[in-house]
């Protein structure tokens, strides 16, 4: 068991956190002209928002003081997330108990543009300029007739801002911290009648908690963009470079002794990525004409020390996708109706060069959609929409190494629908219900390590159903939401597999359900509460392991944050996340004497403004509770999380 706990933590060091390509970062200036993306891919009005989605706007991310994207998700919108094993801010975020598979049941989108991976690895948001940010959309649950393959647990949308007016505008961040955090990043943009540029550059450095966790980023961003009559175009690119130290995991011994050490002094990993994209918008009297070109084109290694041997794997992956759509509005008496179209075209490809591996896989797959939205005017707003997605796919994997078990070539067509609708049955108080099927399939990564050699994985599809009710009055704010995922075929690595240890596989028909609260309080004219509440419970429904619980899977999540925002330059934000416990990664059998413990800890900021400069002091993890996020066996296989850091920064705008 400890020799495969290594091998997947190799594979999720260098997979899970370092292959993943960089975000949009400074998109802020890319358009001219306000801008509302909604859940037809489209900018519309605010009124066709994404029904029973939770939103997160740039003044609350300034005011939490959150880093990067991931943190504001995980402060602000009260996701749960799982630290990454590379020492990265790129936190694992788990929408509705997906466990260590939470990325691959969730799609991230920046601008339109899916940063997902077609890998074992989490869309890397660190990146993104957090200022550029204008909100995020967070939709929980089913989403794939709009967003395809892995969109079961949910969509994370980041919209970035627009440009206010011509002229020069930017600004420089510098912040230090304990564990030797350095940080520096700036951005400036110039916009001119119909004309646009960016640029952002950033370089984070950090010792991190544990030895041997150093890590180090460097990014570019930098787009153009005109615009035309009633439209735009324009393109952009992303460079980064990351490098950074493998700790490994820990014994139980090990976690309660001496958290920060590492028994694997010598392993690393980094990455090379560079995105290109480009994109156009045109409006035709009632028909508007969107697509994005993306190519993305990684190198990443990776060096591992078992028993005094050396293991090094390198990834060589490039993948293009290709997404035109087009829309409809019309107005039917009191009725407004949007109907939207898509393609959404992609090629992966990835060669790797490895003690293991010497694979050449591809995943080619094309998709047609369209969703039909109406909206009634009146006092109940009412809202209906429907919709349907067809995705064929086509993998194939060769590698020569002796004893491999990544030969294969399938081919698979797969379908998506949905239908929801909202009614507001008092002016305050609006309803909502969604039922829908998703679905995703399994990555290279997954397909290479099966219990059956050289066999892909099936496609998992699942059946969702929400409803909700959201509350709003007078600077009161309630949201619940209940929820059931009824799952076949299941894509998990399972430690029980195989008689000779675990593998990728499909399990047993598997449920998630729970509820969701969100709610929020003008407690005063300058304080603000603000809350969240998961409840899921994920076992198995049939087979040898029906009533087992899913491992890796809190129960309860609970977050709250207070903030104080007077007048006078002055603000401050606390928050504090409890995180029940939960079965240990390879527990499949439920048969450990022990679970991970719950804990929770404690954030906190306080900023001051200086004219164009903001002064703020920062801190993580206050109550410096040791605790861990992520454990693969019973009492082993322990990745520690962060101690308390103290961090001091400050900001120039111009």
């Amino acid at each position: 068991m400890s020799y495969i706990v290594s091998r997947r933590a190799l594979a999720a060091a260098v997979s899970l956190c370092f292959a993943a390509a960089p975000a949009l970062a400074q998109t802020a200036t890319q358009t001219l002209g306000p801008v509302v993306v909604t859940g037809s891919r489209f900018d519309s009005n605010p009124g066709l928002a994404p029904i029973g989605a939770t939103v997160i706007s740039a003044a609350d991310i300034r005011r939490a003081g959150a880093s990067d994207v991931n943190q504001a998700i995980r402060k602000v919108g009260g996701v749960y997330g799982r630290q990454a094993l590379d020492g990265s801010p790129n936190f694992g975020l788990d929408l509705r108990g997906f466990g260590s598979n939470s990325s691959q049941n969730m799609v991230v989108l920046v601008d339109g543009v899916r940063i997902s991976e077609n890998e074992l690895a989490d869309a890397i948001m660190s990146s993104i300029p957090i200022d550029s940010v204008e909100r995020i959309e967070i939709m929980r649950g089913g989403s794939s007739v709009l967003y395809g393959d892995g969109a079961t647990g949910g969509v994370i949308r980041i919209v970035t801002k627009r440009p206010a007016g011509q002229g020069t505008h930017g600004s420089v961040f510098a912040e230090a911290g304990q564990f030797g955090l350095r940080e520096v990043r700036g951005a400036v943009s110039q916009s001119w009648d119909g004309f646009a540029l960016d640029a952002s550059l950033g370089a984070l450095d950090t010792d991190n908690y544990r030895d041997n966790n150093d890590y180090k980023k460097r990014n570019f961003t930098g787009g153009a963009q005109w615009t035309l009559p009633n439209g735009r175009i324009g393109v952009r690119t992303e460079i980064l470079r990351q490098d950074g130290r493998l700790p490994g995991s820990l014994s139980q011994a090990e976690f309660d002794g001496t958290p920060r050490k590492t028994n694997h002094p010598y392993d690393f990993g980094s990455v090379d990525s560079d995105r290109y994209i480009g994109f156009y918008e045109q409006k035709f009297g009632a028909f508007d004409l969107a697509a994005e070109l993306a190519h993305r084109k990684k190198d990443a290694s990776g060096s591992y020390f078992y028993g005094g041997k050396l293991s090094t794997t390198n990834y060589d992956t490039k993948q293009t996708q290709f997404s035109p759509r087009l829309r409809h509005t019309s107005q039917f008496g009191a009725m407004q109706n949007e109907v939207v179209a898509g393609i959404d075209l992609m090629r992966w490809n990835r060669v790797v060069d490895g003690s293991f591996s010497k694979a050449d896989a591809t995943q080619r797959s094309k998709a047609f959609y369209v969703r039909d939205e109406m909206k009634w005017a009146g006092p109940h707003e009412a809202r209906l929409a429907f919709g349907a997605r067809r995705e064929l796919f086509d993998i194939d994997s060769v590698d020569p190494v002796e004893y491999s078990t990544a030969n294969y070539s399938d081919k698979r067509g797969l379908n998506a629908w949905e239908i929801q609708g909202s009614y507001a049955v008092l002016p305050a108080l609006t309803l909502h219900a969604k039922a829908g099927q998703s679905y995703r399939v399994a990555n290279a990564d997954e397909n290479g390590f099966t219990p059956k050699a050289n066999v892909a994985l099936k496609a998992q599809t699942s059946h969702d159903l929400e409803l909700g009710a959201s509350y709003a009055l007078n600077g009161y704010k309630l949201a619940a939401r209940v929820f059931k995922h009824e799952l076949n075929n299941e894509i998990y690595y399972d430690p029980t597999a195989t008689p000779f240890g675990g593998a990728n596989s499909n399990l047993p028909p598997t449920r998630r359900q729970g509820i969701e609260f969100d709610a929020s309080a003008r407690l005063a004219a300058d304080w603000q509460l603000s809350g969240h509440y998961q409840h899921v419970k994920a076992e198995f429904t049939e087979g040898a392991l029906a009533g087992k619980e899913l491992v890796l899977v809190p129960k309860n999540v609970l977050s709250a944050r207070l903030a104080w925002t007077p007048s006078s330059g002055q603000s401050a934000d606390v928050g504090v996340q409890w995180v029940d416990s939960q079965r240990y990664g390879g527990d499949f059998l439920n048969t450990c004497n022990a679970r991970m413990p719950s804990f929770t800890t404690f954030d906190a900021r306080y900023a001051r403004q200086y004219g164009p400069w903001e002064v703020a002091v920062s801190g993580q993890n206050l109550g410096d509770k040791r605790y861990t996020t992520a454990a693969f066996s019973c009492r082993g296989g322990i990745y520690p999380s962060d101690g308390r850091q103290l961090k001091l920064s400050a900001r120039y705008d111009f």
